[in-house]
């Protein structure tokens, strides 16, 4: 592993841990400890190396199904030929280095979003993780197995649709949701007014206004904090408010076990507070970058032009489409930075140092534990 550079201040602080027993995270017969969930971050950043380091640590591990193969140059069944057996790899290199809790995240709005669904069922993983879209047919598509299910949403309004849907067509709830907020990495459920000018309300409240509408239901149903989580005390304050667990996805990027290139997670190290920005992407939604020359042209409005080998996102028109977010983001993972940006979320620029998987979780969890 080449060795990462780090900066002098703020660095992680290595404590030893306390003896209080901290909190569970329960999804069906998963046990999950410390109550945290490391989230899928794709293009290739969140792939076997990091999400089987996690689950070692008594955390779930996420892979993220996202442009896993080499789709560069690949089109129509080629791609998805290519992308279905690279996520096999994964998730079968993830096994066979933990007997911990292995998920994999898959975004509704991949086109080839089925068929990533069927791989995860195949390879029996643990965990499906859904977001960008509501994935109203889930059930149907695990019909028979004992994955564990879970949306992320953006409202307890969101939830509401994808609870009743299940409920009434299959007879089935999430066995979990991820309440993901405003201050999170990449691709967000909100407008971009809503993010440039705060008018979206805070992860604090949505969570609380999510756990009061699990509670009405006549299941137990966990709530999983996500977006802008950084630290154990993060963690601590969202457990208060009645949450099960988190999903953290951004100090990941800054440890050696993760899959991304070395110079993706030195912009996190390197990058200020100002740095953070917030994007129009080309599919439709507003995403939160760490600032660069890259970031700084598209801002102004110039073009990069591809060729669309194939029709990834629903939500993208590669006619009018400035340039193709999943390059972008493909050569991000492989650290060229000249051409491309790293999604970050809003706490990105805090990150201090490359750590092991291991030591910051022990971190976390010395944090928890001296905060509940």
């Amino acid at each position: 592993m080449p060795d990462c550079k780090s900066r002098t201040s703020l660095p992680l602080k290595r404590k030893t841990m306390t003896a209080k027993i901290l909190p569970t995270l329960k999804i069906g017969d998963l046990v999950i400890n410390p109550p945290i969930i490391q989230g899928g971050m794709g293009v290739r950043v969140s792939r076997s190396g990091l999400a089987s380091a996690v689950a070692n640590e008594g955390c779930a591990g996420i892979i993220a199904s996202v442009g896993l193969g080499p789709f560069e140059d690949a089109s129509g069944s080629k791609f998805v030929e290519l992308n279905n057996d690279a996520l096999r790899s994964e998730i079968r290199k993830a096994r066979s280095l933990s007997n911990g809790v292995i998920g994999v995240n898959v975004m509704v709005v991949l086109s080839n979003y089925e068929e990533l669904v069927k791989v995860c069922v195949e390879e029996k993983v643990d965990i499906i993780i859904c977001g960008s879209g509501l994935p109203l047919d889930l059930p149907k598509k695990t019909e028979g197995s004992n994955i564990k299910l879970i949306p992320i949403v953006s409202s307890a309004r969101a939830f509401n649709i994808i609870y009743r849907k299940w409920k009434q067509n299959y007879n089935k709830v999430p066995d979990a949701v991820i309440l993901e907020g405003p201050m999170a990495g990449g691709h967000l459920g909100f407008s971009y007014d809503e993010i440039i000018n705060e008018k979206a309300l805070p992860l604090e409240q949505l969570v609380k206004e999510l756990v009061e509408f699990v509670e009405s239901l006549e299941e137990t149903i966990p709530v999983i904090a996500a977006g802008g989580i950084f630290d154990g005390n993060d963690i601590a304050k969202f457990l208060k408010i009645g949450a099960s667990g988190v999903q953290m996805a951004t100090r990941f990027v800054c440890t050696i076990e993760c899959d991304v290139h070395d110079d993706f997670k030195q912009a996190y190290i390197t990058s200020k507070k100002e740095d953070i920005a917030i994007i129009n992407s080309p599919v439709g939604l507003p995403g939160r970058v760490i600032r660069n020359d890259f970031t700084r042209r598209v801002m102004k409005g110039e073009t990069i032009p591809f060729k669309c080998p194939f029709h990834c996102l629903r939500s993208c028109n590669p006619r009018t489409a400035p340039y193709c977010i999943a390059q972008v983001l493909a050569d991000a993972s492989k650290g060229m930075l000249l051409n491309s940006f790293v999604f970050a979320g809003s706490n990105a620029y805090r990150c201090a140092e490359i750590v092991s998987v291991k030591t910051l979780i022990n971190q976390l969890k010395d944090e928890l534990s001296n905060s509940l």
